[in-house]
């Protein structure tokens, strides 16, 4: 690793921890030749499957249009930052789990969905009317009863 500040080429790792959600490592190092301290971390690169939009053209996966999505929706609602990290690392694992080169847009927009149902039912429905292209208040009304609907039958059983 090469020192930040005088860019020398030898350094010794002094500590090593796990970081706390278990998916990074941080490591102090010390510069042989200037004796300065630093924090490296190390994490696993794996690539995400490119998505295939609803136009045909392939993009790549971009984490920070995923939370502006979900923090778009969610904008003057009273969710937790920490739910809302939760659920875009959700989204992410549960992308590289499909083990799929290329991924159809509309599937994380359908994981987006179900995930803001469960965090706010207020920005679920901010997020499908922009999602499903709602054209007039009937389109709201049939979603929301579809949540209901939904929310009725989970409780019964």
């Amino acid at each position: 690793m090469r020192c930040p500040f005088c860019g020398a080429d030898d350094t010794k790792v002094i500590d090593s921890r796990l970081s706390a959600e278990a998916d990074s490592i941080r490591r102090r190092r010390t510069c042989t030749g200037c004796n300065e301290r630093f924090t490296t971390y190390e994490t696993v690169e794996l690539t995400l499957p490119r998505l295939i939009k609803r136009d045909e053209s392939r993009a790549l996966f971009d984490e920070s249009k995923l939370r502006a999505s979900f923090l778009r929706a969610l904008e003057k609602r009273p969710v937790n930052t920490d739910a809302v990290d939760s659920a875009v690392n959700g989204i992410i694992h549960r992308l590289r789990a499909t083990g799929e080169r290329e991924v159809a847009s509309r599937l994380i927009g359908d994981w987006v969905m179900d995930a803001l149902r469960e965090l706010d039912e207020v920005a679920y429905v901010r997020f499908a009317s922009v999602y499903r292209s709602f054209q007039d208040v009937n389109a709201f009304r049939e979603e929301i009863e579809r949540m209901e609907n939904t929310s009725e039958s989970v409780k019964k059983d």
